[in-house]
């Protein structure tokens, strides 16, 4: 079994910043490839980033040169950077990861912009 605990969230005012962290444990042979996606009330779920194997990021428009995403092999975690951040980026953020040709997920963080 795999498990993502993420951490990290918490309450920032607009323009502030936080970073989020995502560690992976148990039986890990092979990462494809580490995301995180956020849900806000009401709203679906959302990819944020994303990171493959070969480095390659992705971004949602909304987020794009705000948002770093970054992964440590050696410490099994997954990053978010946030800066800049705004009132619509409140949510619940949750990182996924392909692991062992599966798909895993923690359970979320919250993470609340507002003065």
């Amino acid at each position: 079994q795999v498990q993502l605990v993420e951490s990290g969230g918490g309450l920032v005012q607009p323009g502030g910043s936080l970073r989020l962290s995502c560690v992976l444990s148990g039986s890990i042979f092979n990462i494809a490839h580490m995301g995180w996606y956020r849900q806000a009330p009401g709203k679906q779920r959302e990819l944020v980033a994303l990171i493959r194997t070969i480095g390659v990021r992705n971004y949602v428009d909304s987020v794009k040169g705000r948002f770093t995403i970054s992964r440590d092999n050696a410490k099994n975690t997954l990053y978010l950077q946030m800066n800049s951040l705004k009132p619509d980026d409140t949510a619940v953020y949750y990182c996924k990861a392909r692991v062992n040709e599966m798909d895993y997920w923690g359970k979320g963080t919250l993470v609340t912009v507002s003065s």
